[in-house]
């Protein structure tokens, strides 16, 4: 696929809303999309603001305010118009035609950012269905009216209209081909979870708004070199890293990709091999950046994304990053429990982040009492890489230990259990 936006292109970006919305929000959007088109590569040279009463069919804003943004692009030398709302192909060829510049949406730009970040295979993949599933419906606008047609009836259809349908064969052919390959990597991902579970390692998943600190948060967390970049999607790629806590067994953290506001549904259904890493997890760590002004709203997104994917039942710990540069009164905002204050850049508060995290490990556990005989006393060693042992007592014939364990633990040590 070709880059929608290239190195330091000329960007206007255009802010779109209906008076039934609050304008707060869309001039919020605005900054969030102008972060965007940084992310991209491209240069922010103008910026303009629309609200309307309802959408225009064929140009979605006003002739008024295509004209204005005409003229800021031949005063600017722009080369692309970025319009923070999803267009129909003939919403877009309508505006390029009469602005004389490429227009986008914020669906493209947001896929042309997670073409430019996918580094692994199934990443990869996962954009490039994305990407075609935005395209489909686009495609049919785009060609609509633009291309030879002879009358009604059968023997009338043009080349165009056969063009159209070639297109489209072409690229459903495609999008089922890899579909296919995303279910044989997400069965290879399957797998290595259920190794996880047969081997009862605790799981946490790292969820959270773009840019509030995630890949930073796994780094200080685990000791790994996560590719951290204060910057939106700065990584795609789910990563899973080994976390040791002090009062609790081993466990593995993941960090999945972040969400945001209007976030293309076509990305959600590509990645959700991805999130099945996050709905397989014990535990959810949801990162929330306390810096941000908008913090509220972010979180109020994230939320919105646990109930669509019906994880309202999982064990969340609410993580606050950035904790060094928020201003000093926002944590007495904030109503989430548990939750941890830190400070992914200073390691404040990862400490009781630990303990938080080991708690909440710990919670799902039994205390069980279990006897070894002399002659396998070599297996408490196995035990403690398992569980939690809290207490040793000497016996007559061997060692007494108290651990923490789940049930799959419980049953495979029952051998072992002080009956």
């Amino acid at each position: 696929m070709n880059k929608v936006i290239n190195e330091k292109d000329k960007t206007i970006v255009v802010g779109v809303g209906l008076k039934s919305e609050a304008l707060s929000e869309i001039k919020e959007n605005l900054c969030e999309l102008e972060e965007l088109v940084v992310a991209a590569g491209g240069e922010v040279v103008a910026s303009t603001v629309q609200v309307l009463p309802s959408w225009n069919p064929s140009t979605l804003i006003g002739s008024g305010k295509v004209q204005e943004i005409k003229e800021m692009v031949a005063e600017s030398g722009a080369q692309i118009v970025v319009i923070d709302h999803q267009l129909s192909g003939i919403q877009s060829r309508n505006l390029q035609e009469e602005i004389k510049a490429r227009v986008i949406d914020r669906s493209q730009l947001i896929l042309d950012i997670f073409a430019q970040r996918a580094r692994t295979y199934e990443g990869k993949l996962q954009v490039e269905l994305a990407q075609l599933l935005d395209q489909m419906p686009r495609m049919i606008g785009a060609w609509n009216d633009s291309l030879s047609r002879l009358g009604g009836g059968i023997g009338t259809r043009g080349p165009g209209e056969s063009a159209l349908e070639n297109d489209r064969r072409r690229a459903k052919d495609k999008i089922q081909i890899i579909k296919k390959k995303l279910d044989e990597v997400s069965s290879q991902r399957a797998q290595h979870r259920q190794s996880r579970k047969r081997n009862e390692i605790p799981s946490f998943a790292l969820i959270g708004y773009t840019n509030s600190g995630k890949s930073s948060l796994l780094n200080r967390l685990t000791g790994s070199q996560v590719v951290a970049k204060d910057m939106v999607f700065a990584t795609l790629d789910p990563t899973t890293r080994k976390v040791f806590l002090d009062d609790g067994p081993p466990a593995v953290v993941t960090d999945t990709v972040g969400f945001i506001r209007k976030l293309p549904t076509q990305l959600i259904e590509a990645f959700k091999s991805t999130l099945e890493e996050s709905a397989e997890a014990d535990i959810l760590l949801h990162i929330v950046d306390l810096s941000s002004p908008n913090m509220e709203r972010q979180v109020e997104v994230i939320e919105g994304m646990i109930k669509e994917f019906k994880w309202e039942d999982k064990k969340i710990i609410t993580i606050f990053n950035k904790f060094d540069v928020a201003p000093p009164d926002r944590q007495f905002k904030v109503k989430q429990f548990p939750r941890v204050f830190v400070s992914a850049l200073t390691g404040h508060g990862f400490e009781q982040l630990k303990k938080t995290m080991g708690d909440a490990i710990n919670e799902m556990q039994t205390e069980v009492e279990m006897y070894f005989p002399r002659t396998e006393e070599y297996k408490i060693y196995d035990l403690s890489r398992e569980a939690k042992i809290t207490k040793k007592e000497p016996a007559t014939e061997g060692i007494i230990c108290f651990a923490l364990m789940t049930p799959t633990l419980i049953t495979k040590w029952k051998d072992y259990l002080v009956k």
